[in-house]
């Protein structure tokens, strides 16, 4: 087996639709997936040879190559996941058995205790939640995990002929988009070494548009380090040695991208959820269990799993049409066993070069057989940003056209990022118990106003200081969601409104220009008074209710 692997620095931001989100907006996959690489190539491909759209291309009597680069799975196009430039490797996504506690913030701590649940259950008692990240690279115990960067944009459907919205025409949606500036290893895998020096030129020039909305400023990407190595691995060199991987005693799989499996009455196969660690869902997993079987050559016990399943599906630019939407199990998966034999190097060096299930051609079906050490305990750290940043920024001159308008940007894009938070704390805060007479909350809103007209929190102060005593009794018994009063918590709102805002998500830059902390500050006040001012409006609508 030969390897062309290239890094793909994302020019405008990449839109690979996937199958989530609500019906006004696109959220795209947190990488760029094979499928999209492969049509890229293919349309390549036909534009060099001079074929057209209704040639037969599969007919191997005139085009004898382009089913097996294309189409049968000799040839096969991984996802490209994001690339770390510190580390000058490939990253992979994050096992689902990687947990932690649920107060962990690796904002106030420079390493982030992860506990794997797929080694050892822990015996404290607590919550236990997902990692804030989609990727990571493991050398030895150094584990640091990627999150991807993700733009939002607002578009509004317009009239072809009036170039702007009108009645049944313009309805508004949302694009969340891999932001520009990221940069993505790519991987294409040949069974033929020959077909190597076949593809490597369709890479050339390294120009490329992929994803959706290409006239819309999306999908500009540059292709770059094209390579062809010797060997390649896609755990890396350090998990090369198969032998020692032989020797454990337990069977790990860990899906390194989507799975699309069928059982033998050919109906899709879809593992529910699962953290518990126990046996309960080792009957769901016996299509899993007999194929591995048959390519391992060992009899296999599901001991537990931790997976989740997704909507995959795809667009065929040819057709012009989707492709059809099937269930599959999510990359990250992670799947235990106990054996009962010695497993053979060779078949686990088949089984992730070839991976498993339908579609390997794009991509799926990519597994890692016995990929970690039994760590169920160890410690993982974010990417420094400052000290080890793999994003490229270009600086700007101070006081130039081009900073303003960065900053103007930034400044969008941080009031996008308030908006969001204010509506998932409102969505998330109720009053209760709710003591409060309408027409309080009514003086509330009016004051709260007011203090956004004059940019200062002192109106609120004031209010909350000279109330009456029969207002200041709704304030005290009105309770947050059952805890604090409602007048102590409007009091730390107003002293930090970090108490409510994640500060860490506030630190926006376009191109190394961000926003001026005076302004941050405004903003922040600005938005915590408007909460103040839509918890008395909700608070208002339910009394009305009643």
């Amino acid at each position: 087996m030969k390897a062309i692997t290239f890094l793909l620095h994302t020019q405008q931001p990449i839109l690979a639709t996937s199958l989530q989100g609500d019906p006004n907006s696109d959220v795209s996959y947190s990488y760029i997936p094979g499928s999209m690489i492969r049509g890229m190539l293919i349309r390549r491909y036909l534009q060099r040879h001079g074929l057209r759209s209704t040639d037969d291309i599969l007919d191997d009597s005139k085009f004898p190559d382009v089913r097996r680069l294309f189409f049968d799975g000799s040839t096969r196009y991984l996802n490209a996941y994001l690339y770390s430039n510190v580390k000058e490797k490939r990253t992979l996504p994050i096992p689902r058995s990687w947990l932690k506690k649920k107060d962990a913030d690796i904002s106030k701590s420079e390493e982030l205790v992860v506990y794997d649940f797929s080694y050892e259950l822990p015996n404290q008692d607590i919550s236990y939640k997902s990692l804030e990240a989609e990727f990571c690279t493991v050398d030895d115990k150094d584990i640091v995990l990627y999150p991807e960067q993700r733009r939002i944009n607002i578009h509004n459907q317009r009239d072809r002929k009036r170039g702007r919205g009108i009645e049944g025409s313009g309805a508004v949606f949302r694009y969340e988009a891999l932001d520009a500036g990221q940069t993505f290893q790519a991987v294409i895998l040949c069974d033929e070494a020959d077909d190597v020096e076949k593809i490597r030129p369709l890479l050339d020039p390294n120009q490329v548009w992929l994803g959706g909305s290409q006239s819309a400023g999306y999908g500009h990407a540059k292709i770059d380090r094209v390579e062809a190595p010797e060997t390649w691995h896609e755990l890396g060199t350090e998990f090369a040695d198969f032998e020692e991987r032989c020797d454990r005693e337990i069977l790990r799989i860990t899906l390194l991208s989507d799975l699309i499996l069928r059982d033998e009455w050919g109906q899709y196969v879809v593992i529910p959820p699962t953290n518990s660690g126990s046996n309960e869902t080792s009957q769901d997993i016996n299509p899993l269990t007999e194929l591995l079987e048959k390519l391992l050559a060992v009899k296999l016990e599901a001991q537990s799993s931790y997976t989740s399943s997704l909507i995959v599906g795809g667009f065929n630019r040819k057709w012009g049409l989707p492709l059809p939407q099937v269930p599959a199990l999510a990359a990250s998966s992670v799947f235990v066993f106990k054996h009962n034999g010695k497993l053979n190097p060779d078949r686990i060096i088949n089984l992730e070069n070839q991976g498993i299930g339908e579609r390997r051609v794009d991509g799926f079906g990519r597994v890692a057989v016995n990929w970690l050490e039994d760590y169920p305990r160890f410690t993982a750290r974010f990417l420094n940003s400052e000290s080890e940043t793999d994003w490229t920024e270009p600086q700007l001159e101070p006081n130039s056209e081009e900073s303003q308008i960065a900053r103007q940007m930034a400044k969008r894009l941080l009031e996008q990022k308030l908006e969001r938070l204010l509506l998932e704390k409102v969505n998330s805060t109720q009053l209760n118990p709710n003591k409060m007479t309408n027409s309080q909350l009514s003086r509330l809103m009016i004051v709260a106003r007011r203090a956004l007209a004059e940019e200062s929190k002192n109106p609120v102060i004031e209010l909350l200081k000279n109330l009456t005593k029969n207002a200041d009794t709704q304030f005290e018994t009105t309770k947050l969601n059952g805890g604090k009063a409602l007048k102590t918590l409007i009091g730390e709102w107003l002293d930090n409104p970090s108490n409510w805002l994640d500060s860490g998500k506030l630190d926006l830059r376009v191109a190394s220009e961000s926003v001026p902390p005076e302004q941050v500050d405004r903003l922040k006040l600005e938005y915590t008074l408007r909460l103040i001012m839509a918890v008395a409006k909700q608070a208002t609508k339910e009394n009305n209710y009643e």
